[in-house]
């Protein structure tokens, strides 16, 4: 189960669009005449004027799930999901329309909600991107529904805006990470599809404890795209591409490069070839940055250190 949650200024267009798209089914209106899409519209805006001053008053939440949830989901079912996820978000006391889609293969479902609520109260949005993912988890586990377990399957030509980024970013950054051998290797191919790298660094200190990817303005930890792609199981990706790199060499000359506590960031050397256990003790060896630095900062600091000694 999924759910996309905006908030807009206009019911008129937001009310035609889901009752009018082909084979749109209305299962239930709490606060709003029925007899007409215009009778639907004008009562939402009535109480609306009860607080002029919210202009964006408008709550609209798509809520989908998988096609292999079909047999789950009748009408009463439907209604009883979408009422208990408004309860969940606290969505109350409000009108309120639910809408049934089914211009797609899967099933899904639209609430059209006042964000003035009965008494002209505003209804808040804060931290409701947060709770919307909470809240969905949370009624796919208790519900059994399906738990889509790869991000392949998601219609990427079908995401717009922070969903889009966020996929665009999960595929680079997973495709990116099969590759790279050091931080510095997948910070590059990053950057060729304009993709920035920030580490968060532990309060006081040069121990990294986080990352985040920056694109198009829009900055996600890595966590949030994907447990995947936290810093601890990209850092440990990298060190296994190290180790399939040491096993294939059987006299590599690499040396390490750390961007913190446990990133191994590895560059060619001119020195003459060393055993694989020299070079896994090198790998291991950690070395403190500053919370400025960056991979390519890193790379600059040590050629220019190198810089006048004879290897």
């Amino acid at each position: 189960m999924i759910g996309k949650l905006t908030i807009g200024r206009s019911f008129a267009g937001v009310v035609r669009y889901v009752m009018q798209k082909p084979e749109a089914r209305l299962l239930h209106a709490d606060g709003v005449r029925e007899s007409s899409i215009q009778s639907v519209i004008d009562d939402f805006n009535t109480q609306r004027k009860i607080n002029p001053e919210l202009s964006r008053a408008v709550g609209h939440v798509a809520l989908s799930w998988s096609k292999n949830d079909i047999e789950k989901l009748s009408r009463e079912i439907m209604i009883q999901r979408a009422q208990e996820y408004m309860q969940k978000m606290k969505i109350s006391e409000t009108q309120y329309l639910i809408v049934e889609h089914r211009d797609r293969n899967h099933p899904h479902l639209h609430i059209i909600y006042n964000r003035v609520d009965n008494k002209g109260k505003t209804i808040s949005d804060r931290l409701q991107k947060v709770r919307n993912q909470k809240v969905c988890k949370e009624m796919t586990l208790k519900h059994g529904y399906y738990l889509g377990k790869d991000k392949s399957l998601v219609n990427r030509h079908r995401l717009t805006g922070a969903d889009k980024v966020k996929y665009e970013l999960y595929d680079a950054i997973t495709k990116a990470s099969q590759k790279a051998k050091n931080w510095n290797e997948l910070a590059a191919l990053l950057k060729e599809r304009d993709i920035g790298i920030v580490f968060k660094y532990k309060s006081g200190s040069q121990q990294i404890q986080g990352i985040s990817f920056s694109k198009g303005g829009i900055k996600m930890k890595g966590s949030e795209i994907d447990r995947g792609l936290s810093f601890a199981k990209l850092d440990e990706k990298i060190r296994q591409n190290q180790n399939q790199l040491i096993n294939q060499h059987s006299q590599p000359t690499l040396r390490e490069y750390s961007p913190g506590r446990t990133s191994p960031s590895l560059f060619i050397d001119s020195r003459p070839p060393i055993s694989n256990d020299s070079l896994l003790n090198d790998l291991l060896k950690p070395e403190q940055i500053s919370e400025e630095q960056t991979p390519y900062e890193l790379r600059k600091k040590k050629h220019q250190k190198r810089k006048g000694h004879s290897l």
